[in-house]
């Protein structure tokens, strides 16, 4: 790993003139940018405002030309953009209702809704929104804002690759999954009592919660939106919870989505084109609590990656599935490197995870890390291979670089890693000064 590394060492510091000890601080006392003592990575604290966020981690938050990126601010609510030269954060759009969707895989508009609750409050976007909600997309470089309609109901999920189309989905009544109002260090309230009576810890009562959702039944359909006409149109419906709905980064016609629900409950990857045919299962499951999910494309939109375990919080992989060839390769793990959820650099050859604390699926008991991972196949014993090898699974391990020590980070909120578009960080976001912030890490380690 350490050889992977050098190739990119030495181009990846914007910050190589200051020093853990003479950054400027915020006001919260969070440094600027300091060298993990642990892992030797450097840290940039990217955000100026306490309550900061990045996108999603299959959100695309960056411009086609890798030099811009968007996250979320609040007090007031709204978007600001990220100068990936040199970390300098510009607000762009303010709005106490707005919510960053993601940004355009081919112009500078960052794509935004604004949702008004019935007494005025911000709405969040886990429920199942039954009020109208407005689209708008806004240029990065002017803030010119241009209004592209509304959709009566429902979430607005994804964009294809020529942004010509938005997709979503709408049910129809509302579940909510959350008990009460968040704590803004956190992204969800899941509170539920186990058979005993005593209150679950926060990842079984998600458990309980989304099985809750599921078996409700509610009626779904997946739509698409016309950016061009403002046209809503049906192509799919269902009593499954549908969601996680993303195009393809490189073909327009073709979605991914999930059925939502325990995971070793639900068949939950899917594809379809975008009329709605050649709907197709991702993973077939072979074993009670199998599980498969947080799935994802890489920047072609060729393969399909995902979080498999075998059974569930036993056996780990990370799997992937290629929408060409049929190729699926599973790549192993250990407990610990186990994230909540895994990316992949935009040449395809790295991959990132967030990690997870001791209360989540795999129980890691050092698992609180920022990784980096290298795959590397098993290959055959002198070259001996079974006669059907070329249609059995591939089989590879992970190989990890921890790039930052998470030790003080609450999972309840998800770090959600994406990698910058030249591959040189690591962005995500966290708690762990207290309030959430977006950060990056250096790929490459500290040189001297």
């Amino acid at each position: 790993m350490k050889e992977l590394i050098t190739i990119v060492a030495g181009a990846t510091l914007l910050l190589t003139a200051c020093s853990a000890s003479t950054q400027s601080n915020s006001e919260a006392g969070i440094a600027k940018s300091w060298i993990d003592k642990d892992t030797g990575h450097r840290i940039v604290r990217v955000s100026e405002e306490p309550g900061s966020r990045s996108l999603y981690f299959h959100q695309n938050a960056y411009t086609a030309e890798g030099d811009k990126m968007v996250i979320s601010v609040t007090n007031p609510n709204g978007v600001a953009v990220v100068d990936l030269s040199d970390w300098s954060v510009k607000r762009l759009y303010e709005h106490p209702d707005v919510g960053i969707l993601f940004v355009g895989k081919q112009t500078r508009n960052v794509y935004l809704t604004r949702i008004t609750g019935d007494n005025g409050q911000k709405v969040h976007p886990q429920n199942e929104l039954q009020q109208p909600t407005e689209l708008l997309r806004v240029n990065i470089d002017t803030g010119a804002v241009e209004e592209l309609g509304a959709i009566p109901a429902g979430k607005i999920h994804t964009i294809n690759s020529n942004e010509t189309l938005l997709a979503g989905a709408v049910a129809e009544r509302e579940h909510n999954l959350e008990s009460g109002p968040r704590n803004s260090r956190f992204e969800a309230r899941y509170e539920a009592l186990g058979p005993d009576g005593k209150p679950l810890s926060f990842a079984e009562a998600k458990e309980v919660r989304i099985n809750e959702r599921l078996e409700a039944r509610i009626p779904m359909q997946m739509f698409t939106f016309n950016i061009a006409t403002g046209e809503q149109q049906t192509v799919h419906e269902a009593t499954d919870w549908l969601n996680h709905i993303q195009f393809s980064p490189g073909d327009p016609g073709q979605l991914m989505y999930c059925h939502e629900g325990p995971w070793h409950k639900v068949d939950r990857i899917w594809t379809m084109r975008v009329d709605g045919s050649d709907n197709q299962k991702v993973h077939h499951r072979t074993m009670n609590m199998e599980i498969a999910g947080h799935e994802f494309f890489d920047a072609t939109g060729e393969r399909i990656f995902y979080d498999l375990q075998t059974p569930r919080g036993e056996v780990f992989w990370l799997a992937s599935y290629n929408m060409k060839t049929k190729e699926r390769v599973w790549r192993h793990m250990p407990r610990d490197y186990w994230s909540v959820h895994f990316n992949i650099s935009p040449d395809g050859n790295l991959f990132a995870g967030d990690g997870g604390d001791a209360e989540m699926v795999a129980r890691a008991q050092e698992g609180k890390w920022i990784y980096l991972f290298e795959s590397q196949p098993i290959n055959d014993v002198a070259g001996i291979s079974a006669p059907n090898a070329a249609d059995l699974i591939k089989p590879g391990v992970l190989k990890a670089t921890r790039l930052v020590n998470m030790q003080n980070h609450d999972y309840r909120l998800e770090p959600n890693v994406t990698f910058t578009p030249d591959g040189k960080w690591v962005v995500f976001r966290s708690n762990m000064h207290g309030p959430v912030h977006v950060y990056a890490v250096a790929v490459a380690p500290e040189t001297e």
